[in-house]
């Protein structure tokens, strides 16, 4: 199963009152697990972001001013979203936001019955309790420790692991090397076991010779067990 886990920056609060989108992050998870594919680019929005933002996301008007405009951008983006679910803290902001640009280049909205809002799946799990971003990191115990400024794809990765919780998963990470699935353990979390076995070849069981003299040892020992598990595995 194919999700994708979307985010935004922005120049502000408002796109009914022309703010515009300066960053978006986009990751590919199959089977709630990050395959490593993404999407990301930076856009120049033609404006000058609103100071707060700007102290949110860190990308200023000099740096944006050459990259593309979102509308040079679009075709990639919708082909890398394709028809996949959409996983999106508070939907309704970045999609307001998606819309609007994409209104801008006569093209379609992204349809919200694909959408899932981890904001609303978070309401509910932890009614009257903080259920920001950073507030659902540190109730899972995920590192934003390097978390100085808002960045879309580091926010997307992120939301992928908040997702994977809020939807009674075990929190893993999962790096893919070389195409061959390595995985690897970070921060002291369990492994995703399931799919690290599903993986692995199965190799034959090895004939093993034993002891005669030594098993009649072991079983006589094992009766002089009282309320052995031996003797329940038997029966």
């Amino acid at each position: 199963m194919r999700e994708i886990v979307l985010d935004t920056e922005t120049t502000g609060l408002d796109c009914s009152n022309g703010d515009r989108i300066v960053e978006i992050g986009v990751i590919e998870l199959e089977n709630h697990i990050q395959t490593g594919k993404y999407f990301h680019s930076y856009i120049n929005p033609q404006k000058k972001s609103d100071p707060k933002a700007e102290k949110v996301h860190g990308l200023t008007q000099e740096f944006l001013s050459d990259k593309p405009l979102f509308h040079e951008i679009a075709e990639d983006f919708l082909e890398f979203i394709s028809n996949s679910k959409i996983i999106i803290h508070n939907a309704p902001f970045d999609l307001g936001f998606i819309n609007s640009e994409l209104k801008n280049c006569d093209m379609s909205d992204i349809d919200e019955n694909l959408v899932i809002d981890t904001l609303l799946l978070a309401k509910k799990k932890y009614i009257g309790q903080s259920v920001s971003l950073d507030a659902l990191c540190r109730k899972f115990n995920i590192d934003i420790s390097n978390r100085t400024i808002h960045g879309a794809l580091k926010d997307a990765k992120l939301l992928s692991l908040v997702y994977l919780e809020l939807i009674g998963g075990k929190q893993t990470r999962l790096n893919f090397l070389n195409n061959n699935e390595s995985i690897k353990e970070d921060n002291n979390e369990l492994f995703d076991l399931i799919s690290f076995y599903n993986n692995k070849p199965i190799i034959p069981a090895k004939r093993v010779n034993i002891n005669i003299n030594d098993n009649k040892l072991h079983i006589e020992s094992i009766k002089q067990i009282p309320k052995s598990i031996w003797e329940t595995l038997k029966s």
